[in-house]
């Protein structure tokens, strides 16, 4: 049993590539996700594009999404979150982030994609860049001058920040 690229566990035989190959119909759109991120793996550019929203395809060429597809390496994907995208849906959202190499340097793809389905079939209709939540310190920020706050009685610098 070869694991599918998605990461789903299962076999790719009985998770991406009945999509793929147009076996089957994606049945979420989490199950259309998945299978577009292990064409990517596959550099299979014409499911790619086949997943398109018909209103979107313009935007997303066959040229463009297969000079990405062929300057990357993919690595993982993590499911961060779904809203809706269910069988008995006409729209989702998922967040993720997916890991790749470009030109031999580790990266990370995040985004919120929205898929839509038309006529009982999910296609990727667009994406944005997720929301961050701002970090608030809870406690005073130390400054290198400051006293070290183990106690010590040495300058942060000296001591713990190093």
């Amino acid at each position: 049993m070869e694991e599918c690229a998605c990461g789903s566990g299962v076999a790719g035989s009985e998770c991406c590539e009945p999509i793929i190959e147009g076996k089957k119909t994606a049945e979420t759109a989490e199950a259309l996700l998945r299978s577009r991120y292990a064409a990517f793996c596959d550099r299979n550019v014409a499911h790619l594009v086949k997943t398109v929203h018909p209103d979107k395809r313009e935007e997303n060429d066959e040229k463009s999404i297969g000079r990405w597809a062929q300057k990357t390496e993919w690595i993982g994907l993590d499911i961060v979150d779904v809203k809706q995208g269910g069988p008995d849906d006409d729209e989702g959202w998922i967040e993720f982030i997916a890991g790749y190499y470009e030109k031999g340097v580790r990266k990370k793809h995040h985004e919120v994609a929205h898929f839509k389905k038309e006529e009982g079939e999910w296609f990727f209709y667009e994406a944005d860049t997720p929301e961050l939540e701002q970090y608030i310190r809870e406690t005073p920020k130390v400054g290198r001058n400051d006293p070290c706050p183990c106690g010590s009685g040495k300058k942060f610098k000296k001591c713990c920040g190093r």
